[in-house]
Formats: structure tokens, C-alpha cells, sequence
């Protein structure tokens, strides 16, 4: 493909990176029974999520402003405990995308909702211990969560019943959520395309050849039938590529 052929997203450009996102219209028209899912992942050229067990060595200025407006946009994201844990989630937005929400009408931060089916939830990290942030905890299991200056809230299913659509229809019904980003991780990701609930995939490719056994896109077993995707849109950020793709 020529290089006129890839529209460009300029590195650490938050204007390009918010026009890229205002294009998809997330909270336009979700389903009825559950909020619109958007999935955002990073990937080696050879498929590796993680670099040093983080994928923060993976992107780039271009790739951590798409990121930053796609979580303004969100109601809410969705990020499985092993990735809130490893990724050591904090200070998910900055001051002018805070009060831009807050202009808006809207929560100051989206919801971070995880789901956790033994309630084993990493309550030592930053976004436990922040003020204006909202934590979701979906599990089967006894017990509560207990911030450290969020607000913690668990929402509990019998055993058995807990599903990610389940959760996805809690948080259109109940939390008036309407987006939902998904952060991943590959677990998280490979189920909630296995169940036919994620409607765009945004993934950035980094011009690297990792190597090694780490996750991948997607984790888990085979998806039988593979699940057919189009490809929408080619963004380019120097030698990063962000692929578009819808089911």
C-alpha cells in the first residue's frame, strides 16, 4: 500500500486523534440491550500484546492520544483484573478532557468496570486510591471491595449466571451506558468476541518483532468458526499502523 493510500494520524496530536474518534460516534445508536463495545489493543508486527509482561513499550505519542480520546468519549471501560493489575491502572485522564466531560453534563471519569468471578481484584493500584474515580466489580463470589478514596461498587451474580453480556446489559440498564471501551486484556477480548459482543476493534501494530510466548490479540481457545472482520480504515502514525476493523 503507498504511503498516500494511509491516512496520517500525527504523532502525540490530540486533534487528529479526536477527529479519528468523533468518526466512529460511540454512544450513537447502541444495540438496545447493551452498550456499543469498541476494543482498543496494541500488537507487535508478529502478534505479541506485551513487552516485558506491559504493553506500554508497544505504542507511541499517536497511539497513547487515540487511547486518551477514546476514553473521553466512553461511558465506561471494560478491562479484565490481570490487566488493571499488570498495567498498574492511574490517572486514566488529564485535566482538559475531565472538564470537557464535565461541560458536557457527563461523570467527571468513565466507569471502569472489570469482571472478577472470585472477586479477586487489585485494590492496591493508583485507581483504587483516586477520588473522582468509579470502579464496577462484576462476581459470583461473598464479599465487597473497598477503595481507597474510589468509589467501589460490586454488582453480584449467582453462581453460574455471571456473562460478559450479562454485565454489558447491567451497564445499559442500570448505569445508562451507552460506549464501552474495552482495554483488553487478551482473555477478556478473545471471549467478548467468541460472544459475538464486540462491534469495532481498533489495533495498533508496532513495528516490532517481539518474539517469545507472550499473549496475543486474543487469548484462549480457538474460535470455531475464525470470526470474519472488515477492514474500515488504515491510520497511519510514523511506522505504527492503527487498523479499524468491524465483524
Amino acid at each position: 500500500m503507498a504511503d498516500d493510500e494511509l491516512r496520517p494520524l500525527i504523532d502525540a496530536d490530540a486533534a487528529s486523534a479526536r477527529d479519528v474518534v468523533r468518526a466512529l460516534h460511540m454512544r450513537e445508536d447502541p444495540p438496545a440491550e447493551r452498550p456499543r463495545v469498541v476494543a482498543a489493543m496494541v500488537a507487535s508486527a508478529d502478534g505479541r500484546t506485551t513487552l516485558g509482561e506491559r504493553s506500554v513499550g508497544l505504542g507511541n505519542p499517536a497511539d497513547r492520544a487515540l487511547l486518551r480520546e477514546l476514553r473521553c468519549a466512553a461511558d465506561a471501560l471494560l478491562v479484565g483484573t490481570a490487566t488493571l493489575r499488570a498495567e498498574r491502572y492511574a490517572n486514566l485522564l488529564d485535566d482538559p478532557c475531565r472538564a470537557e466531560r464535565l461541560a458536557a453534563g457527563r461523570d467527571e471519569q468513565p466507569l471502569v468496570a472489570t469482571v472478577s468471578r472470585r472477586l479477586d481484584v487489585p485494590t492496591d493500584i493508583g485507581l483504587f486510591a483516586e477520588p473522582a474515580a468509579r470502579v464496577l466489580v462484576f462476581t459470583e463470589a461473598a464479599g465487597d471491595v473497598t477503595g481507597r478514596g474510589a468509589a467501589v461498587a460490586v454488582e453480584r451474580f449467582a453462581p453460574g449466571a455471571l456473562t460478559l453480556a450479562a454485565a454489558l446489559a447491567h451497564l445499559r440498564a442500570e448505569r445508562d451506558v451507552r460506549a464501552v471501551l474495552c482495554e483488553g486484556g487478551p482473555t477478556l477480548l478473545r471471549r467478548l468476541v467468541g460472544d459475538g459482543l464486540v462491534d469495532d476493534l481498533l489495533l495498533t501494530v508496532a513495528p516490532l518483532l517481539a518474539g517469545g510466548y507472550g499473549p496475543a490479540v486474543l487469548a484462549g481457545d480457538a474460535l470455531e468458526p475464525p470470526v470474519g472482520v472488515r477492514l474500515r480504515e488504515v491510520l497511519r502514525a510514523g511506522d505504527h499502523l492503527v487498523l479499524h476493523f468491524t465483524p
